[in-house]
């Protein structure tokens, strides 16, 4: 079985994205409208509600036409948790020494796994969790019960041969939700619901292309994908198709201690103000489910060093080959720096022509620039002053109009400042 222990990271937090949020109580009212991202509903609630979806659509493109698929679909599964006293009455509550527990929906992660040939789709592989009943013991004081409610679905599989010299194969993926319900009322009909559901797949014999920053050649596959519900991103040499909108190649900060139910969280904030909870809060946040519990003694034994770590770090967004030594006190953004950059004397290749300071220049200004201005600075004749780079990597050419325009920015040292492509040098190659 392929292993997708390298995704598995962010494939969590995806799983756990708003399970709970601070302050981390079952009585705080934003923890009382659970689980928003990709939720597949029975197909009886879906039909109550259209606005929710009891199917999701993953269209990926395959550079390759053999090879071995492994897709593993993960969701939570809903588990609702009822407080009974010692003689196993239903009760509003339990209170322990450190801990006060309410009904609350759990959730038990879930996953199915499906191995299959390419060339053996199309194909439809259902599938079911079953339900049950747990009691656990809280010390004399009663028990928790949890109750779970049987799942079906079905996943879908298909494949199409797309025209051209490529050899480039259309998988898509349809996850639904067939499980049979009657709830009409959301929080009870989320019980049988595929939650956070979301797609891993690995294709041993063949390799994915992106859907965001595809080769050239294949602009005209993309356009003709169609997904509903998630979108597909490589992750490493696996896809990952995702309810919530991802880059290529997506990764967990380094400096995160663990899951705080946010994956855009600022974990020093969230750390900090969890500490700040009163001791009566904390016993109801160790009571509203084991992985908050978790989480809260996760922060209350958070060491000076690894907070600090939290407060923030720089990461070089390109790498720097022997550079000369930097002033002590220059900033990580100033080209002095940076001695492999130098504004003054660099230069950029426009056609055939290499502009850098001192060429003269017409300004085309394209059509993708937000200043309605730039349509004045249309066929106006500047010369270039420098040629710098962003912390993205983009290039930019600063350049001082012509006459007293020009005499003044230089003055200022405030520039306009233009792609390549949107200046034509008024020197010919050579």
């Amino acid at each position: 079985m392929t292993s997708f222990e390298g995704i598995q990271q962010v494939a969590d937090a995806l799983l756990f994205e708003g399970y709970v949020l601070y302050p981390y109580r079952a009585s705080d009212g934003k923890n009382r409208v659970r689980w928003q991202f990709g939720v597949l509903m029975p197909p009886s609630y879906g039909a109550v509600d259209p606005s929710e979806r009891t199917w999701s659509q993953t269209d990926c493109l395959l550079d390759g036409d053999e090879a071995e698929l492994t897709v593993r679909i993960r969701f939570l599964q809903a588990q609702r948790r009822t407080v009974l006293n010692a003689e196993r009455v239903e009760v509003e509550s339990l209170q322990t020494e450190d801990t006060s527990y309410v009904a609350w929906d759990e959730a038990v992660e879930q996953h199915i796994d499906v191995t299959i040939d390419l060339a053996d789709l199309p194909r439809e592989v259902p599938f079911e969790v079953p339900g049950g009943t747990e009691l656990e013991p809280v010390g004399e004081a009663g028990f928790l019960q949890r109750t779970r409610q049987p799942l079906a679905g079905i996943l879908a599989l298909s494949t199409e041969t797309l025209p051209g010299p490529y050899g480039v194969v259309r998988l898509r993926l349809r996850v639904e939700n067939t499980s049979v319900g009657s709830d009409t009322e959301r929080s009870k009909a989320l019980r049988q619901a595929l939650i956070a559901h979301h797609v891993l797949v690995a294709a041993d014999g063949a390799r994915f292309l992106s859907l965001l920053e595809p080769p050239e050649w294949a602009t005209g596959y993309v356009a003709g994908c169609e997904n509903l519900g998630i979108f597909p991103v490589l992750a490493g040499e696996q896809l990952l198709s995702s309810p919530i909108i991802l880059y290529d190649h997506p990764r967990i900060a380094p400096e995160s201690q663990g899951d705080l139910f946010d994956a855009t969280e600022i974990d020093e904030i969230l750390s900090l103000r969890t500490m700040t909870l009163t001791e009566d809060e904390k016993r109801e946040v160790r009571g509203t489910d084991p992985r908050a519990a978790a989480m809260l003694d996760r922060v209350d034994s958070m060491p000076q060093e690894i907070l600090d770590r939290l407060h923030g770090t720089l990461r070089y967004v390109r790498k720097v080959t022997e550079p000369e030594p930097a002033p002590a006190d220059a900033p990580w953004w100033d080209p002095g720096n940076d001695a492999t950059v130098s504004p003054e004397t660099d230069t950029v290749m426009v056609g055939d022509v290499p502009v850098g300071s001192g060429v003269r220049v017409r300004l085309r200004p394209g059509v993708r620039r937000a200043d309605a201005q730039d349509m004045f600075l249309a066929d106006r004749v500047g010369t270039v002053v420098a040629v710098l780079s962003d912390v993205d990597g983009q290039t930019h050419v600063a350049v001082a109009l012509d006459g007293e325009e020009g005499e003044v920015q230089r003055s200022h040292g405030r520039y306009l400042y233009f792609s390549p492509d949107e200046i034509e040098p008024l020197v010919s190659a050579g």
